[in-house]
């Protein structure tokens, strides 16, 4: 992910022996919330429809450099996940030996999943074996990415910014398109909760038909949303069609695997509906500024963030990897063949709320720095508390 001011590149394979990070452009002097990072990542981890490979990882981040007595030193940050399924694993994604082992000519993949990247990342790469393909397009990369946007989760904490998500549909089940989640009943949320939703009724509902796709060999999508408070105005710019803040958090959210679209906030339902019954009326007040009572849009207007709450939701396919096997051909003689079929979720919508956090988080903290940017933290509190004072919006004996 290349943003304006944070820069990270990830490697390792789904059973290769760790995934790894490497960040550049966090400045000196931040705190680095070592537990908040692990909490995120256990949350990765659990989740109704989850399968048998979480129950074998024990996902902890290590800083291996870039941090001293707990604090960013301005260098890059490079951060390892390991992966303990390696162990069972080593003869199949053996790196030195001379020619394919008995055991990775077994687990060979030759007849590609209709929707994975498989067919196509063979086709592109010239991959006869698309192992090769599915190892790195697989999910599994997103722990490394949860570790990342926990790191900046715990930044944008530190001038009151709190981003957290929940799951609104699974499998065409769930809250109403129209219903608006209050930030209120977020913050009641279990963060550990197997499938974290305000509605308790819409929540059983979706366990069901989890269980129920389950027993039926087949796999299911949802949507997440996730809302991020705390956001002050200002952040992106209308100036270039890449400084655009929709622009930058569709991207970084469409890298989710399975992620088929973006919505900022009412974005997919205002297609359908009047102007007058779309943009958010605009109203001040001395005490308040300016304000809105309501909030369609988002929080985004022309690329920039407007004050109010960020909301942006993922709409997911169902997963590609299905027991009840698709129809496709062998990429070797062209035969119609059964789908391969990797151990895999029977549903990835509860983890993808985590991900989508870090995501949004760490696309915010990229525009924070694009802004109020400077080497140490204390620049960035100087550059934020002189913003806040030229909009009205800090006293003297205000402290972000």
């Amino acid at each position: 992910m290349t943003g304006f001011r944070i820069r990270v590149l990830t490697a390792g394979e789904s059973h290769g022996p760790a995934l790894v990070a490497v960040v550049e452009g966090f400045p000196a002097g931040v705190p680095v919330d070592l537990e908040r990072i692990q909490q995120d990542l256990r949350r990765r981890q659990v989740g109704t429809g989850r399968g048998a490979r979480m129950k074998i990882e024990r996902d902890e981040v290590r800083f291996l450099a870039g941090v001293r007595f707990g604090r960013t030193l301005g260098s890059p940050l490079a951060l390892l996940i390991e992966n303990r399924d390696w162990a069972n694993w080593q003869e199949v994604m053996d790196p030195w030996a001379a020619e394919p082992t008995p055991a990775a000519q077994k687990r060979r993949v030759i007849h590609p999943r209709p929707g994975h990247a498989d067919l196509a990342g063979g086709l592109k790469f010239g991959h006869t074996d698309l192992r090769n393909v599915l190892e790195r397009a697989s999910a599994r990369e997103t722990a490394i990415r949860t570790a990342v946007g926990a790191l900046c989760k715990g930044f944008l904490a530190l001038f009151g910014v709190d981003v957290r998500g929940h799951v609104r549909r699974i499998g065409g089940i769930g809250l109403p398109p129209d219903q608006t989640v209050e930030w209120d009943a977020l913050q009641e949320l279990d963060p550990m909760d197997p499938l974290p939703c305000v509605d308790a009724q819409a929540r059983q509902a979706m366990i069901e038909a989890i269980e129920a796709a389950q027993r039926a060999g087949e796999t299911l999508g949802g949507v997440v949303e996730a809302i991020a408070v705390g956001v002050p105005p200002g952040l992106g710019s209308y100036t270039h069609w890449d400084r655009r803040l929709d622009a930058r958090l569709a991207a970084a959210l469409m890298s989710i695997p399975s992620v088929k679209a973006v919505e900022v906030g009412d974005g997919i339902r205002a297609a359908d509906l009047s102007g007058s019954q779309v943009h958010d009326e605009i109203f001040y007040s001395p005490e308040r500024g300016f304000y809105r009572t309501t909030n369609r849009a988002g929080g985004l207007e022309g690329g920039v963030t407007n004050g109010a709450p960020l909301i942006v939701r993922i709409y997911l396919k169902p997963l590609a990897t299905l027991r009840k096997r698709l129809r496709t051909v062998s990429i070797e003689t062209g035969e119609p063949h059964e789908a391969a079929f990797e151990r895999s979720d029977v549903c990835a919508v509860v983890p993808a709320v985590v991900i989508a956090e870090a995501l949004v988080a760490w696309v915010l903290a990229d525009a924070w720095l694009e802004k109020f940017g400077g080497d140490h933290l204390d620049d960035v509190r100087a550059a934020y508390e002189a913003y806040r004072r030229r909009l009205g919006l800090l006293r003297s004996d205000d402290r972000p």
